[in-house]
């Protein structure tokens, strides 16, 4: 039954219980490695032999030895032992060599399922800070193998070995008398109650509080390593500046481990008191026995050897039960984040492949999760198929909201988005993504080959020569002339140390082959050309809309370089849309759009004349 808790930090957060985590946990051994399974069993029985074995070989050698045996007996008896204690070992190996690395198949296997979670939950979902966090904690839930999912599978191994070990030197004891075992089980008892208050403690009051932390850290890390801002931060004299800004994050971090280094300070004390008295107690009862009941040496050597190690299994074993709730708190995270509902299913129908796509937003308005005002209100408005339709504004007015609308990145918050006449949530999200060739203003550059970056397929499915075609198309041709290994130049040095980087211009121009490679009916350019000046946009805009033919076309920016050859123009502002129709009509209409357009276009001619002289 899974319940929210702790709604104050993180509402997304659910606590699973023990029992459930367990399960699941065997489900991910089933799913990823079954022989695992069969070896456990193994290692289970090994524990106790590892354990007690020579302790009876000491008790039988020591009342042979004081009795009236002989040495062909004493000798027997030894090699019997010894072959056992063989096989055992053996086992005992065999066990550890084989599954130590399946239960980091066990895990790897689980982020795979959380990596996949993650780039299939809704875009939106991307953006809320109670999600990310939540993917943070899932994070740090299997980032070793101590941690989490992994953690949980090895601690529920380590308790059934210990309760192994533990149930045959209960059994030993038990034979001196019951007294000693209640005594000692009840020391260990008091020991396991503060070690489990002790870690669900420092979870809530240190680890849980330090999720945000993890993310700023994380974001930190990136921009002092990270090679894009590297230029910023050196001749903006950033240096001192971010380093200042790490040393204060770090001192969040540095106050939380003291306060979890003085909690176990003190659990740690009370546990060595602890063991002390469960010792001083068997030694006593051990020397009182021989005293007084006649305890021969042989039992002697029995007792106290399984005294020791049954208080340390018992120890051991509710440790682990400690341990293992602790982890079971950290499975809670990871699977918190693996139940988030990112999105209805992928099980819509497949859009039909048509000679022509028209789109109708009616009266669609979206806000933003958490947001108090609406980012676009009440839009109506139709795409129709071969159109080039230039969506204008300033920074804000709502432009590239209407594209992840367009592009169901998001889902309207009222209203509906029809393609053909069929509202948009019909279709499977996959294949309504397909018929979309979009440019971003941010060019994401992956480190693979410059034809997969071009693309974005597997190098099975890539064609290279169509590549080489689009980069040409799109103004990287002279640039991959120089590249000695032409397409299968490595670009970014994070993987390969041979790979390139690429300039600003150079990135557009890869987005522009991207687009024209997936040859999708759609195109859409959202501010691409940020970074380039009014006239090169206007050019790059005009060369691109050759290059697509018939195709639909969007264009977004906040600059009017790209409206006079479209065949429609919508101005957003505030998130309305506020003028539409064609060029001559708007400037016609002397309204927003006109003033705007003549205001940058005197910077235009100023430019062109300056260029003249």
């Amino acid at each position: 039954m899974k319940k929210k808790t702790d709604e104050k930090q993180n509402p997304l957060h659910r606590d699973y219980g023990l029992r459930s985590n367990i399960r699941w946990i065997f489900s991910g051994m089933r799913r990823y490695s079954e022989r695992l399974l069969v070896l456990i069993p193994i290692g289970i029985v090994c524990a106790p032999m590892m354990n007690y074995l020579w302790t009876f070989i000491t008790k039988f050698v020591i009342d042979m030895i004081t009795g009236e045996a002989g040495w062909e007996a004493l000798l027997w008896l030894v090699g019997a032992f010894t072959l056992l204690q063989l096989v055992s070992t053996m086992l005992n190996t065999y066990y550890h060599s084989e599954a130590w690395w399946r239960f980091v198949a066990v895990r790897f296997g689980l982020m795979a399922e959380k990596n996949a979670k993650v780039m299939s939950i809704d875009f939106e979902h991307l953006e809320n800070p109670d999600v990310m966090d939540c993917y943070q904690k899932a994070n740090n839930a299997c980032n070793s193998n101590d941690a989490g999912v992994e953690g949980m599978s090895r601690g529920m191994v380590d308790l059934a070995m210990s309760l192994a070990v533990t149930v045959v030197g209960l059994c030993i004891m038990g034979t001196l008398d019951i007294r000693i075992v209640l005594i000692m089980t009840v020391l260990a008892v008091v020991n396991f109650v503060i070690t489990d208050r002790t870690n669900a403690s420092c979870k809530k009051k240190v680890w849980d509080p330090l999720a945000p932390w993890w993310r700023r850290d994380n974001y930190m890390r990136r921009q002092i390593t990270d090679f894009t801002p590297a230029k910023d931060i050196r001749l903006f004299g950033l240096r001192e500046w971010l380093v200042e800004k790490y040393r204060e994050l770090k001192k969040e971090r540095l106050s939380a481990q003291k306060t979890n280094a003085k909690m176990w300070f003190l659990a740690s004390g009370l546990s060595a008191v602890m063991w002390a008295a469960a010792l001083c107690s068997v030694y006593g009862w051990l020397i009182w026995s021989v005293v007084n009941d006649g305890l021969s040496l042989g039992n002697f050597s029995l007792y106290l050897a399984s005294a020791g190690t049954l208080f340390q299994h018992i120890n051991n074993l509710l440790n682990c039960v400690s341990s293992l709730l602790q982890k079971s708190r950290q499975v809670d995270d990871f699977r918190s984040f693996m139940d988030i509902d990112g999105g209805s299913p992928d099980s819509g129908k497949p859009v039909p492949r048509l000679d022509s796509y028209e789109f109708e937003f009616r009266n669609v308005s979206f806000k933003y999760p958490k947001a108090e005002n609406y980012a676009l209100k009440n839009l109506s408005i139709r795409l129709r198929a071969g159109e080039r339709l230039a969506v204008v504004g300033l920074n804000g007015a709502g432009k590239s909201t209407f594209i992840k609308l367009l592009l169901r990145l998001y889902e309207p918050t009222e209203g509906e988005i029809l393609l053909n006449g069929v509202n948009i949530r019909e279709y499977s999200r996959e294949s309504y993504y397909g018929i979309f060739a979009p440019v971003f203003q941010d060019v994401e550059l992956f480190a693979f080959p410059l034809a997969e970056n071009v693309s974005m397929q597997s190098p099975e499915e890539t064609d290279r020569k169509r590549a080489e075609e689009c980069l040409a198309a799109a103004g990287f041709g002279d640039k991959l002339a120089e590249l000695p290994r032409g397409v299968d130049t490595e670009i970014l040095k994070v993987i390969h140390d041979d790979g390139v980087d690429l300039s600003g211009g150079e990135k557009q121009k890869l987005a522009l082959a991207r687009a024209l490679y997936k040859d999708a009916p759609v195109a859409v350019l959202d501010e691409p050309t940020a970074a380039l000046d009014a006239l090169a946009e206007s050019r790059l805009y005009n060369d691109f809309d050759k290059l697509i033919g018939n195709k639909t076309a969007v264009y977004i920016s906040h600059r009017l370089s790209s409206t006079q050859f479209c065949s429609s123009i919508a101005m957003f502002r505030d998130g309305e849309l506020c003028e539409y129709g064609t060029h001559d009509s708007l400037m016609a209409k002397n309204g927003a759009y006109a003033e705007m357009f003549r205001l940058q276009a005197q910077y235009y001619v100023e430019g062109k004349e300056a260029a003249n002289v």
